[in-house]
């Protein structure tokens, strides 16, 4: 059975991944560092429902705590399957944004990339299999008023993962992104509501953490072995 890594597994999202995944018949790791408790509870149900989880606690952004986390999983067998869905909003217009509120931003998206991805790189690379998928946003590729940090977090992102899949894509290694627009979640909710939606969205809808999670699925499968290097937009036709 392969195993799959999905950060931020317990958010509307990272939820979403890691029941398909496990649907998939992967065993999932579903990490969290705040929200633990949920990444638990649903590990427990997809258990109850004859898939394979377990819960991971670590911060992303310390690097120390994060190989200590995961080094001893690979030890003797790799990670094969890694969602980096890890981040953080922290708005404000540029001229009022807090140094904390900028490096909180990009430590999360783009320190977490690093810290998470970087230790599991050489047992993926030795099993010469393997599939990373980056949760990016459409922030990245149009901009967003209020969210200069999380673009620019976002597009490094974007950049990262077309320089790590050109280093690896002889080893059987393929790296994407996939950029979702405005997605049904509680973070999306207190920012548009059903007739902002309706203006925005050419499809006139939010897309569902669901829909996500099924291109998720379709990247990480041998379908998609000549897919790589791509940021991959889901967001209802918004470009």
């Amino acid at each position: 059975m392969k195993r799959a890594l999905v950060t931020g597994g317990s958010g509307g999202i990272g939820a979403a991944i890691s029941r398909r995944l496990a649907a998939d018949g992967y065993h999932v790791y579903i990490h969290a560092n705040q929200g633990i408790a949920s990444a638990q509870q649903l590990a427990t149900e997809i258990c109850v429902a004859g898939g394979s989880a377990e819960a991971l606690q670590f911060d992303v952004t310390d690097s120390v705590a994060v190989t200590a986390e995961l080094a001893p999983l690979v030890e003797n067998e790799p990670i094969q399957i890694l969602v980096n869905n890890a981040g953080i909003h922290d708005d404000a217009v540029f001229p009022g944004m807090r140094p904390d509120q900028w490096h909180r931003v990009i430590d999360v998206s783009v320190h977490g990339f690093f810290n998470v991805t970087q230790p599991l790189m050489m047992p993926m690379i030795r099993s010469r299999w393997g599939r990373i998928v980056n949760v990016s946003s459409i922030a990245a590729i149009t901009g967003n008023r209020g969210q200069t940090n999380y673009s620019a977090a976002k597009g490094a992102l974007n950049a990262a993962t077309k320089s790590l899949s050109l280093e690896i894509a002889s080893r059987g290694i393929t790296v994407n992104a996939v950029a979702p627009g405005i997605i049904d979640t509680a973070m999306s909710e207190s920012a548009f509501d059903a007739k902002a939606i309706a203006n925005i969205v050419p499809m006139k809808r939010a897309g569902t953490p669901t829909e996500v999670a099924d291109l998720v699925s379709f990247l990480v499968s041998d379908q998609a072995t000549y897919i790589t290097g791509q940021i991959i937009s889901i967001n209802g036709g918004m470009i």
